[in-house]
């Protein structure tokens, strides 16, 4: 009897537990992607900036956008938060990146290229430090400009976007030269 108390407390705590555990969602199924845009890291961050960049009202290509990005890529913008001497990290999904900007999109045009870039790889690995340029419209003087970090992944048929952070400058902190080259 002792035993069976024991074993019914057991398994009824195990139950418990697995019932508060978070599931795991699946991750999305990919969006089958242009050769052209995963052909090399140079292919894939000219399409990353060029699905983001559009006039006010224009619908981004978001199926494009998430065929760029691994399942489970992420996105993070960092950077101070009005009235907060902290600096931030938001950790987005994609599908979150496109939630979170597609009403800006529709208001306001957006158009970011890349200036300059460092990049280092290792094998089937990535490292891009990209320099951007921001402007509402083609033809106007930025306004912001920052740097992309952007990691990627090579899984021996095309690039896939790991993970993109950014940070903008201030005027307390500027893009060191060597970034603007």
């Amino acid at each position: 009897m002792k035993h069976a108390v024991i074993l019914s407390l057991v398994l009824f705590s195990a139950l418990v537990f697995a019932q508060q555990q978070p599931k795991t969602p699946e991750p999305a199924k990919p969006t089958q992607a242009n050769p052209n845009d995963v052909k090399s890291v140079d292919a894939t961050i000219r399409a990353l900036y060029d699905v983001i960049s559009g006039p006010a009202g224009h619908p981004r290509d978001w199926s494009r956008m998430r065929s760029l990005f691994h399942s489970g890529a992420r996105l993070v913008p960092t950077g101070k938060r009005p009235n907060d001497p902290q600096v931030g990290a938001r950790v987005l999904t994609v599908e979150d990146y496109i939630e979170r900007t597609t009403p800006f999109f529709a208001k306001e045009g957006f158009y970011e290229n890349e200036v300059s870039r460092k990049q280092e790889q290792f094998g089937s690995i990535a490292h891009v430090f990209s320099t951007y340029e921001s402007r509402h419209a083609k033809g106007e003087q930025p306004f912001q400009r920052g740097i992309n970090s952007i990691q990627l992944f090579f899984d021996g048929t095309r690039w896939w976007v790991m993970t993109v952070m950014w940070d903008a400058e201030t005027p307390q902190k500027p893009i060191p030269e060597k970034y603007l080259r």
